[in-house]
């Protein structure tokens, strides 16, 4: 038996343990339902001075983008690096396919401890198999403490997503005093009434609610000195639960807020248009943390872009929707989405059918369609477009960001729509998605539509 010196024994693990302690720890920290646009850095009202901050230290993002407008199939995206459809987890209170992986199950084996604090929305636990902690669906700052105090003393690394509940609603955190409702400054597609700037008071007030939570983690980070050697990333997820934002396909819904920082390796105060989405974020932690790119993965690492090694990463970026199963949501309404870097397109599968969500049964949309019925033609307007869409939509997303004018009609955008429904009708056939048919499967990939069938096993 060949024998090797004590020394280097000793050399070989000391080079283990520097291998392990250089890579770099992961920090994600999502907010819960907020619009990007809100954030102070994004040319927002919400006063968000960590977030900005963070903003300065590192990369941010104009065009990052999620699949689905929910909190649900958001989060399993997020985790497997795999698009809804195929990860069988699309509609909301959703759950991935037996046998899916997810990133507890790549960076493990990294030598990483892999923990979510905060808002789970997210099942089975065979496929996510995190250190869980939280509170009342927040992180629990105590716990998060806890994890790099012992990583750190064990020279290993640590991988975190911290998943906040705001400013989901009800909005009833933060000093909403702030943000006096009179003062306030609402987007063109909300109709203005007393109430809808009432709740978009509360709901800004509680997005700096949320930004004081991201404030406390990165204080950690720099009271245990892991700031340097800590890839930061900061989401807003979907859009606001206001109409027009989330549970719809448009870049209200679908666009996201990204910042990252990693000193040493991203730059300082950059910002960049290269398109890239949530499912991304998988393959990218992967990658920065010393793995192996998977075959099999839908997203694609961006760690190139965020050294700034590339400019680009994406042509086009997707999106879908169903109500079916939703709170107060109509029997069955799908939405499927295309976007280039000027254009979107939107396919309404069903629009025969009344589009409906709990947004409606909020008083900012029940003083929308009192007013309507009063004869106010802009709330007629605004109530009737989002009950009521036509099969196919267009957007300049340059020239109309807040996708007011449809020009699906208009002449000479025959060749746009065609383009973009081929790339759409290829991705929706990549990802076995057949359209209404799997809308109409929706429950079936539900919590309850997985007890059901385990009942008949």
């Amino acid at each position: 038996m060949m024998r090797f010196p004590s020394f280097l024994i000793v050399l070989s693990l000391l080079g283990v343990i520097a291998s392990a302690v250089e890579r770099p720890n992961i920090v994600y920290i999502m907010a819960d339902d907020c619009t990007f646009r809100d954030l102070g850095c994004y040319g927002g009202q919400a006063k968000t001075p960590h977030i900005d901050g963070l903003a300065t230290e590192g990369m941010l993002f104009e065009r990052c983008f999620q699949a689905a407008p929910m909190c649900s199939p958001t989060r399993h995206n997020i985790y497997t690096g795999l698009y809804p459809v195929k990860s069988g987890a699309y509609p909301n209170h959703t759950f991935a396919r037996e046998g899916t992986k997810s990133l507890t199950h790549y960076l493990k084996p990294l030598g990483y401890r892999v923990a979510l604090s905060g808002k789970t929305h997210i099942a089975p636990k065979e496929v996510f198999d995190f250190e869980y902690s939280g509170r009342k669906n927040n992180p629990d700052m105590e716990v998060i403490e806890s994890l790099m105090v012992e990583s750190k003393e064990k020279g290993a690394p640590f991988c975190l997503f911290a998943c906040s509940n705001e400013p989901h609603s009800p909005w009833d955190k933060g000093d909403a005093s702030k943000y006096p409702p009179s003062e306030v400054k609402l987007p063109a597609y909300l109709v203005d009434t007393p109430e809808t700037r009432e709740e978009f008071s509360n709901y800004l007030a509680e997005i700096t609610y949320y930004d004081q939570q991201v404030g406390d983690i990165l204080a950690l980070l720099k009271k245990h000195g892991l700031a340097e050697n800590t890839l930061v990333v900061v989401t807003s997820e979907q859009g606001n639960g206001f109409p027009f934002a989330k549970w719809t396909c448009y870049d209200s819904g679908l666009q996201s807020a990204m910042i990252a920082r990693w000193p040493g390796e991203i730059a300082k105060g950059k910002k960049t248009k290269a398109m890239v989405e949530y499912v991304d974020l998988c393959p990218t932690f992967i990658e920065a943390a010393g793995g192996e790119l998977l075959d099999g993965l839908d997203g694609v690492s961006f760690l190139p872009v965020l050294k700034g090694e590339k400019k680009q990463h994406k042509n086009h970026v997707f999106g879908l929707m169903t109500t079916r199963g939703i709170l107060n949501g109509s029997e069955h309404y799908g939405i499927r989405s295309v976007r280039s870097k000027t254009h979107k397109l939107i396919v309404n599968l069903t629009p025969e059918v009344e589009f409906r969500n709990i947004a409606m049964k909020t008083p900012t949309f029940r003083s929308w369609e009192a007013l309507a019925r009063k004869g106010d033609e802009r709330a007629t307007y605004l109530v009737n477009r989002y009950k009521k869409r036509p099969a196919i939509e267009l957007y300049d997303v340059i020239s109309d960001p807040l996708e007011t004018k449809n020009l699906a009609e208009e002449e000479g955008k025959g060749e746009i729509i065609k383009s973009l429904r081929k790339e759409l009708h290829d991705w929706m056939t990549s990802q076995g998605d057949q359209g209404q048919a799997t809308e109409m499967d929706a429950q079936n990939h539900q919590g309850r539509g997985r007890k059901k069938g385990k009942k008949k096993k």
